[in-house]
């Protein structure tokens, strides 16, 4: 069994569908992580109508997150922050799902505010593709929210999340199962549309000038499926994510998730994500350049930024704690509050 004795920083991912533990080393890179352990989870399966996560889903969160806690410990790392995302976050039971997991577990899962999380989203582009790139727009869409965020240096000059995240605007406004009435798909347009108008209205003209860039998987996947290749650079544009809407919408799942780049467990978000998507690319302008890294990548970035100013006397918890006090987290239910509004720029 390989130890990890140097100083490292570790993150647990639990979202939708998976719990994914990434250690990287002082020096490393999320590139070349020295520990990756990563356990399925089906919770939007697992949501009633009433948006709690039952008792099954529970169990799962439980098990996937004390599996990763002691994979960790095997290796010698025992300090890593566990980041729960909208899945979680925005349970109606959330609180329970937090005592539950603490309890079987021993680990308290932690939630970043959606801005958070598009400000970290910010930092893992930014570090991808350097300064040299100039200013950038990024742009995640996830299973709950959308985080968009911009800047010119470092760190993001503005963040902003938006409840319109793949799974959400699935659920809430598309049928179960293709084909899709085209009034359903107008009437999704129409909302996403002005929902991402209105939040990057009063900085369009600054952002105009920006690099488009996405970061999320529903992103990446949408680039596949739309003709881009593994190895090559990767880019989406509108005129690509229109032709494909009408037959997204037009597909049963069984033949969604033979599409290049459809996942069977993503093919049914794959239609709302597409509209979400030619939203934002839209407003934003185009064409979006595909990142693989993310929030959870911007997260590890900080916390080795951390570890290096720290130096070998810190530990790890101290800097997680110092990530969750300085971002506002709170409790669950203030946090599932907060990032269901528009936060102020």
């Amino acid at each position: 069994m390989h130890s990890i004795t140097v100083p490292a920083v570790g993150v647990l991912d639990v979202g939708s569908f998976s719990a994914r533990l990434v250690v990287v080393e002082e020096g490393g890179t999320p590139l070349e992580p020295a520990l990756s352990h990563q356990t399925r989870l089906r919770l939007d399966r697992e949501l009633d109508e009433e948006g709690r996560l039952s008792p099954r889903g529970i169990d799962t969160i439980s098990a996937a997150v004390g599996a990763a806690a002691a994979t960790a410990a095997r290796h010698g790392v025992t300090d890593v922050f566990p980041l729960a995302t909208s899945s979680i976050r925005d349970a109606a039971n959330v609180r329970e799902v937090v005592r539950r997991v603490a309890r079987d577990t021993g680990v308290e899962l932690q939630f970043l505010s959606g801005r958070r999380e598009a400000e970290l989203a910010y930092v893992g582009a930014r570090r991808w593709y350097g300064a040299s790139s100039g200013p950038l727009l990024v742009l995640d869409i996830g299973g709950g929210t959308v985080e968009l965020a911009a800047g010119h240096g470092g760190h993001a000059d503005f963040a902003r999340s938006l409840p319109l995240g793949a799974r959400s605007v699935t659920r809430d406004w598309l049928s179960a199962e293709p084909p899709v009435r085209s009034k359903m798909v107008r009437a999704l347009r129409e909302h996403v549309l002005e929902q991402v108008k209105t939040a990057l209205g009063d900085v369009a003209d600054e952002i105009a000038d920006h690099r488009v860039v996405g970061c999320s998987k529903v992103l990446r996947q949408l680039a596949r499926l739309a003709g881009d290749r593994p190895g090559q650079a990767r880019e989406l544009y509108l005129d690509d994510l229109r032709a494909w809407i009408p037959r997204l919408a037009a597909m049963p799942s069984a033949r969604l998730s033979k599409l290049p780049g459809i996942t069977r467990r993503r093919a049914e978000q794959a239609l709302g994500g597409a509209i979400v998507a030619e939203a934002l690319v839209t407003v934003a302008g185009g064409p979006v350049s595909i990142c693989p890294w993310s929030t959870r990548d911007g997260l590890l970035l900080t916390l080795l930024d951390q570890l290096t100013l720290d130096g070998p006397g810190k530990s790890q918890r101290h800097r997680a704690a110092r990530e969750k006090r300085g971002h506002g987290k709170g409790s669950p239910e203030k946090t599932r509050e907060k990032s269901q509004s528009r936060p102020a720029a």
